[in-house]
């Protein structure tokens, strides 16, 4: 056998790598596709292949420490009586009591307190831990309607109507039943540790007409106070936010491709929707051909997770951004150790018992997350102290935030939110062409000529 017939014989089929072998032999056995939690694991265009054209000659910086660049915040101004005001543009993204638990949600509330910004439900309704500890609540409507009142959306300070995630657009959640606590279960009035799948559509309404029905009963119940949000996942984003503003949103909230969720089918995950990327220049769009840019707020989610992240995201047209999995990091999902009774304990042994490893877990599904995050189980659940939490994701928040500030600072803006696409370049032709900026060291963008 010559050298070559040896190199032959090792050859990995580009088709049939070993990964996509391995999917098939366990279909082939089991006759099930995979659940799984967090995002989409492929490389997807993203806002790192954006970076920033800073100030220098033909415009001046700003100093850093003697020039203030704001980052208040104000959702909500279209209709609603009471706007949500935020000390910075980044959010807490909605992530259900149930998925995560009790003891993680009022970290969640805490840290988003402390730092001037807000907290969302998620599916199964709202926790008295959530909405003691968290200044500004979004709670969500979405097609399940588990834990749905009429007196917490009163208690919220705005409403977000969940049309789709960015994770699973066109399909339902899921919450397996190791996570159906008796808790949980009477919150959704459900049985306990039975599996549970929620609809893919809200059950009272089919399309825009409805919605605006639905969201002009929102409104009443509330006395026209508290903003509504619509939150599509990123499919054909371009038509979805025009219907939610002609629906009467006040906000339209965007998830991408790369956003998580606690449980879904990995081909969802994979390979529906489209990267966040390309979905905020579409939404943009959308606004300004309805004239609304302004007068409608957007919210852009999915994968964003630093402050340059932010800063692309803002520049591109978005007015804030929403977080779930780096959040989750940040509170210790995928570390090595949890902190409990005031010593750090090794987690490794906990994540090779589901069958991982601290960096590659995507359990969330299973209920047996090693440092007590996505987890109903009393004694996981101890893992993850509210304060501890709290603390860690608040230091995350305060540097996202003083990225963008001095990104912004860095481009010449006395306001994060005067950010803009002429402060961008793209690194490769797809990014160029997805977010319609100039491909770096030319005047060229794919699809609209010139070079």
């Amino acid at each position: 056998m010559t050298s070559h017939d040896k190199t032959l014989s090792r050859e990995e089929s580009f088709g049939y790598d070993r990964k996509t072998i391995d999917y098939i032999r366990n279909a082939a056995a089991h006759g099930l596709y995979e659940i799984r939690g967090m995002g989409a694991k492929r490389k997807l265009p993203n806002f790192d292949d954006l970076v920033f054209l800073g100030a220098s000659l033909s415009r001046y910086p700003l100093e850093g420490y003697r020039e203030k660049c704001s980052t208040k915040t104000v959702l909500g101004t279209r209709f609603a009586k009471k706007p949500i005001e935020l000390e910075i543009p980044i959010t807490v993204a909605g992530m259900s009591f149930g998925s995560l638990s009790a003891n993680v949600k009022e970290a969640l509330g805490r840290a988003a307190s402390e730092v001037g910004t807000s907290t969302t439900t998620g599916d199964g309704g709202m926790t008295q831990e959530e909405r003691l500890s968290s200044k500004t609540l979004v709670y969500q409507c979405l097609p399940s309607r588990y834990g749905f009142n009429p007196d917490d959306v009163r208690r919220a300070d705005a409403i977000e109507v969940v049309i789709g995630q960015g994770a699973k657009p066109g399909g339902g959640g899921m919450l397996l039943g190791q996570k159906v606590s008796a808790r949980v279960a009477a919150m959704r009035t459900l049985p306990e540790g039975i599996d549970q799948r929620s609809a893919s559509r809200h059950p009272d309404w089919t399309g825009p007409d409805d919605l605006a029905i639905k969201i002009q009963e929102l409104r009443e119940i509330t006395d026209w106070e508290k903003p509504i949000y619509v939150k599509v996942g990123a499919t054909r984003t371009f038509n979805d936010v025009k219907l939610a503003v002609h629906s009467g949103a006040d906000v339209v909230v965007v998830d991408g491709m790369q956003g998580g969720t606690a449980a879904t089918q990995t081909c969802f995950i994979e390979h529906v929707g489209i990267p966040t990327l390309a979905a905020v220049r579409q939404a943009v769009d959308a606004l300004e051909d309805l004239d609304m840019k302004g007068k409608v707020q957007l919210i852009v989610s999915g994968g964003i997770r630093t402050g340059p992240d932010v800063a692309k995201a803002l520049a591109m047209g978005a007015d804030a951004v929403s977080i779930g999995q780096g959040v989750l990091i940040a509170l210790g999902c995928n570390h090595d150790s949890y902190f409990q009774n005031g010593a750090h304990h090794d987690a490794t042994a906990d994540y090779a018992a589901i069958g991982t490893a601290p960096g590659y877990c995507h359990h969330c599904h299973t209920g047996r997350c090693p440092v007590g995050i996505t987890t109903q189980d009393a004694v996981l659940e101890q893992r993850l102290a509210p304060e501890v939490g709290a603390r860690h994701l608040k230091n995350y928040l305060k540097t996202l935030n003083m990225e963008l500030a001095t990104i912004a600072r860095a481009c010449g803006k006395k306001n994060v939110h005067h950010l803009e696409p002429e402060d961008l370049v793209a690194l490769t032709i797809e990014a160029a062409a997805m977010a319609r900026v100039p491909l770096a060291g030319t005047s060229w963008i794919p699809g609209m000529g010139g070079m």
